[in-house]
């Protein structure tokens, strides 16, 4: 079965297809064909060593990769989540070795998969799962309540578009920022205040709010920067494990998205939102499983404003 990895840590040019294992599904287990596969920053992070503390338990080859979308092809023993051979489904997966999404074929825990949105294509469909899931567990660590406010970093990308429009599905203000060219698309997603993006973005969200925000979702991992829009005794939650030293009684918290791997309700609520348009999924480009380095110069190159995917199968088969 082909799947794409790498045996070595390094640049897009270390990706390679390689052959790994056929599987089959297990007791409480679905296997899935994949035919479409989300690329995200973590999976960068994956291929240039950033995570290779956490991969050393496993020899190389690794295979990157989150998000994917496909069809049921095996049920193992015990699976009672309601899906069946030959529907189309959506999960996350947790990498681990040659253990991710970057392969024609998976098996996962049964309440890892759920139905994919509506009227949407393999392609559209896998954009949701990590992202979405990581959006809906930053808003559950900082625990707001509607009316609160909310200001949000990099706004424009796949986990920010999604914290914003989950935020105001919770019922809160949001305040985001946005350089000018994705002031509309930010617009678009719900924001009810934008502020330019940047350095000076505390001072900027201080200036609508002088009380400070009861609580920061940081996509653009502006740690320290940011931590001053935040009024006394409110909520930071970081991305990328950054944990702010003690300060005005901010309860500061970190958004591993790994933490809600197997949460079936929580996916299929996000997938229901889809249904009901209160969600927007976002794809920017496919690519071919050969060309994948070519997804991952450009994800690095940064300005995408929407998910690259990895298409092992076309729409029709």
């Amino acid at each position: 079965m082909r799947a794409i990895g790498h045996g070595k840590y390094g640049g897009p040019e270390v990706l390679e297809m390689i052959e790994v294992p056929e599987v089959n599904a297990g007791k409480g287990e679905v296997r899935i064909r994949i035919h479409a596969a989300a690329v995200n920053p973590t999976d960068i992070m994956s291929r240039n060593g950033s995570h290779s503390e956490r991969q050393k338990v496993d020899p190389f080859p690794y295979v990157p990769g989150m998000d994917i979308a496909g069809i049921v092809d095996q049920i193992g023993h015990g699976v009672d989540t309601g899906v069946s051979v030959g529907d189309r489904v959506i999960a996350m997966v947790v990498p681990k070795g040659i253990h991710g999404a970057y392969r024609e074929q998976i098996v996962l825990k049964a309440n890892a998969v759920v139905p994919a949105p509506r009227n949407t294509s393999h392609v559209e469909a896998c954009t949701l799962p990590m992202n979405s899931l990581t959006a809906r567990l930053s808003l559950d660590l900082m625990g707001l309540q509607a009316g609160s406010v909310l200001a949000v970093t990099g706004s424009a990308g796949a986990y920010g578009g999604y914290i914003i429009e989950l935020a105001k599905n919770d019922g809160l203000t949001v305040i985001a920022d946005a350089a000018d060219k994705d002031y509309d698309l930010v617009k678009s997603l719900g924001a009810d205040y934008i502020v330019p993006r940047g350095p000076n973005i505390a001072s900027a969200i201080r200036k609508e709010f002088p009380g400070g925000v009861d609580g920061i979702a940081d996509g653009a991992v502006q740690n320290e920067i940011v931590i001053a829009a935040v009024r006394n005794g409110g909520a930071f939650t970081a991305v990328r494990g950054f944990k702010g030293e003690p300060e005005r009684s901010i309860n500061f918290s970190q958004t591993f998205v790994r933490n809600y791997d197997g949460e079936f309700e929580k996916l299929n609520q996000l997938r229901k939102l889809v249904d009901e348009q209160k969600l927007t999924l976002r794809m920017a480009s496919t690519y071919k499983p050969e060309n994948v380095s070519a997804a991952h110069e450009r994800l690095e190159a940064g300005g995408t404003r929407g998910r690259l995917v990895i298409e092992f199968y076309p729409e029709d088969i």
